[in-house]
């Protein structure tokens, strides 16, 4: 026993309706105006703070003991490692939030 689809009819009739010429002339305007939400000194910013980020983090590496026996308290924490690198990264963070709400 095969059973039938049911086919839906709309009695409804869809009517085109064509925008004014004022809206017309907005929609048009609209679509022409792309403008962008950053420009080139907030892309040039976001880059900086990119750049001190990874650099904040190379900073950061090491701490590698020369022999595995021995433990010197020196390398592990030096001043660049626990000091200047995550200054350095924060710097980045903070230029990254001042780019991203600088206006133009």
């Amino acid at each position: 026993m095969s059973k039938k689809k049911k086919k839906v009819v709309s009695t409804k009739k869809t009517v085109s309706v064509t925008p004014t010429v004022a809206r017309r002339s907005a929609l048009m305007e609209e679509s022409n105006a792309t403008e962008l939400i950053f420009n080139r000194q907030n892309y040039m910013l976001m880059l900086l703070g990119a750049v001190l980020i990874i650099v904040g983090m190379l900073l950061m590496t090491g701490g590698a003991q020369p022999d595995p026996n021995t433990w010197d308290p020196d390398i592990i924490y030096s001043k660049r490692i626990t000091l200047l690198g995550p200054v350095v990264i924060i710097t980045g963070l903070i230029i990254e939030i001042v780019a991203i709400f600088k206006r133009t």
